[in-house]
C-alpha cells in the first residue's frame, strides 16, 4: 500500500473518521497485516480496554432436517435420511438442565427449517426451557427461520416475534447472513431469506427491544469487496436502529471427514479454499475498523481453531464466544481440531494466555463477573499488543 494512503488511512481510523467503501477495499488489498492488526487493535482497544469477554452457554440444534440444500451446509439432512433427527422439547430440556451445575447462562438455538413441525413446536419450546431454567437466557432462531415460520403459520413476523417473546426470548441469532451480496449468494444459499428479509427482521426485533448479533460467512467464493459491501450494509442498518451488539465473521467449512452416511455435502468445496490463518486474521482487522458503530467482534473459537481465536484478540476481537456444548453445525462438517466444549476454566486459562483479562458477561453484555488477568509476575506472561 502507498505510504501516503497508508497514513491517511490511519488519520481517518484516530480521528474516529468513517471509514469508506473504497478504503475497505484498499485495506484488503495491503500485505501488512501487523499494521493492519494494530490498527484494529488501536479501535478495540479505544472501545474494550484489556478486556475480553466470554459466556458459558450451550448451543442447541433441535432438529437438522431442512428444506434447504445451502452449498455450503453439511449439517442438513432430509426427512427420512440417516442422522436426520428432531428432538422431542422434554429431551431438549434435559440436555439444557445437564448444564445447569456450571452456572449456564445462554441457550442458543438454531435448527433446519423443517418441513413439517408445527409452528406451535418452537414457542412452546422456549416456553418450557424457560420455566425450566428460569435464569437462563434464550437466544434462539436465525432471520431465515422467522421467515419460514411465517410461510408455515401464516402469521406476519411482528407477530411470531411478539409471541416468542413472550415465550421468553431474549435475542434472535445471527445467522442466515452468510453473504448478503447477489452476486455470491445465488451460488452458496439455497432458501429466500435475503438480505431484504433478513434485514426487515432484524430491524422489527430491534424495534421490540431486542439486542442481536451479526455475522458473515466468509472465505468461499466471496471476494473481499463483498464482504466490504456486507459489512457496509449492516453498518447502515446499525445506524439505524443501533440494535446489533456484536459481529461476528464465521469462517467457512470444508467437510473434513466422510459423513456417517458416506455423503458429502459441501458442494463448494471442490472448487474453494478455506481462508488461511493470515487471511482469518486481515477479516477480523478490516472489519473491526469499518464496522464504527457495533461495540463488540466477536471470534467463534468453533470454527476458527483456539490458536488462530487467540490472535484475533490482537486483531480487533474482543469476545471469545463461550462453552458450547456440541456445535453441530460446524462439528458435521469437520475434524477441524476444536473440541465440543469449554469449561469457564478452560477460557479464562484461554484469555489470559493471549494477555487479556477475562469478563464473563450474560446475552446482553452486562458483566457477570470480572476476573483477573495475566499474572505480572510471571516473566513469560503474554501482554497485548502495545497501544
Amino acid at each position: 500500500m502507498d505510504v501516503g494512503l497508508k497514513r491517511e488511512l490511519e488519520e481517518k481510523v484516530r480521528s474516529g473518521e468513517r471509514l469508506t467503501r473504497e478504503d475497505g477495499i484498499a485495506l484488503y488489498e495491503s500485505d501488512d497485516l501487523a499494521w493492519l492488526g494494530g490498527l484494529a487493535h488501536e479501535v478495540r482497544t479505544r472501545l474494550n480496554g484489556d478486556v475480553v469477554h466470554f459466556n458459558v452457554n450451550r448451543h442447541l440444534n433441535m432438529t437438522n432436517v431442512c428444506t434447504a440444500s445451502c452449498a455450503y451446509c453439511s449439517f442438513q439432512r432430509k426427512p427420512g435420511e440417516k442422522d436426520a433427527y428432531t428432538m422431542r422439547i422434554e429431551e431438549a430440556v434435559r440436555l439444557a438442565k445437564e448444564m445447569e451445575p456450571e452456572n449456564l447462562t445462554e441457550l442458543h438455538i438454531v435448527n433446519g427449517l423443517h418441513p413439517t413441525l408445527p409452528w406451535r413446536y418452537y414457542p412452546r419450546s422456549l416456553r418450557e426451557l424457560k420455566a425450566a431454567l428460569p435464569h437462563v437466557s434464550l437466544k434462539a432462531f436465525t432471520a431465515t427461520e422467522i421467515h419460514h415460520f411465517e410461510k408455515i403459520s401464516g402469521l406476519p413476523a411482528s407477530e411470531i416475534l411478539d409471541e416468542l417473546i413472550d415465550a421468553g426470548l431474549e435475542s434472535l441469532t445471527g445467522g442466515g447472513a452468510e453473504i448478503f451480496d447477489w452476486e455470491v449468494r445465488q451460488h452458496i444459499v439455497d432458501h429466500d431469506t435475503h438480505w431484504e428479509d433478513w434485514s426487515r427482521i432484524h430491524r422489527l426485533a430491534h424495534e421490540k427491544g431486542l439486542k442481536t448479533p451479526c455475522t458473515m460467512l466468509y472465505g468461499h467464493i466471496e471476494e473481499p469487496r463483498h464482504r466490504v459491501d456486507h459489512v457496509l450494509r449492516l453498518r447502515e442498518l446499525q445506524d439505524e436502529t443501533g440494535g446489533f451488539q456484536v459481529f461476528i465473521p464465521l469462517r467457512y467449512q470444508h467437510d473434513f471427514v466422510d459423513m456417517k452416511d458416506g455423503k458429502v455435502r459441501n458442494r463448494l468445496q471442490a472448487r474453494t479454499q478455506m481462508a488461511t490463518g493470515a487471511e482469518v486474521l486481515k477479516t477480523f482487522a478490516v472489519s473491526r475498523l469499518l464496522f464504527d458503530n457495533v461495540p463488540h467482534v466477536k471470534v467463534f473459537w468453533v470454527m476458527h481453531g483456539l490458536q488462530t481465536a487467540q490472535l484475533a484478540l490482537q486483531h480487533g476481537a474482543d469476545d471469545m464466544d463461550g462453552s458450547v456444548v456440541e456445535y453441530k453445525i460446524t462439528h458435521d462438517a469437520d475434524d477441524f481440531g476444536t473440541p465440543n466444549k469449554l469449561t469457564r476454566e478452560d477460557l479464562l486459562e484461554l484469555i489470559r494466555d493471549a494477555g487479556f483479562r477475562p469478563v464473563e458477561r450474560n446475552t446482553r453484555y452486562e458483566i457477570i463477573r470480572e476476573y483477573e488477568g495475566p499474572d505480572p509476575e510471571r516473566r513469560e506472561a503474554p501482554q497485548p499488543m502495545r497501544v
